[in-house]
């Protein structure tokens, strides 16, 4: 259901036109943040988690519909709601 390859957002060798695709970088001030992003279901019911790479950057491979990504961070936690769409890389920037 989940995975995030270390290092960015290098897609090579997946078929996107048959994944859902949720991902994004958590920054504080402009600069990437480490910390885990997990991923919510629409009854807010913890589904997977992802550490962030070196810079910020997370991915979910899931199912269409609405999530809720909640950065974990030194300090902070923020969560936004994304809806997920097959075929497509729904890009979710999280600022703290």
């Amino acid at each position: 259901m989940c995975g995030a390859k270390a290092g960015g957002p290098d897609l090579a060798g997946v078929d996107v036109a048959k994944e859902t695709i949720i991902q994004g970088s958590v920054t504080r001030d402009g600069e990437p943040v480490h910390g885990y992003v997990r991923l919510l279901d629409g009854n807010g019911d913890f589904t997977a988690e992802v550490p962030t790479s070196a810079s910020g950057q997370f991915r979910f491979f899931a199912r269409p519909g609405t999530w809720t990504l909640r950065a974990l961070v030194p300090g902070a936690t923020v969560d936004r709601v994304v809806v997920a769409s097959p075929g497509a890389q729904t890009e979710v920037p999280i600022a703290i």
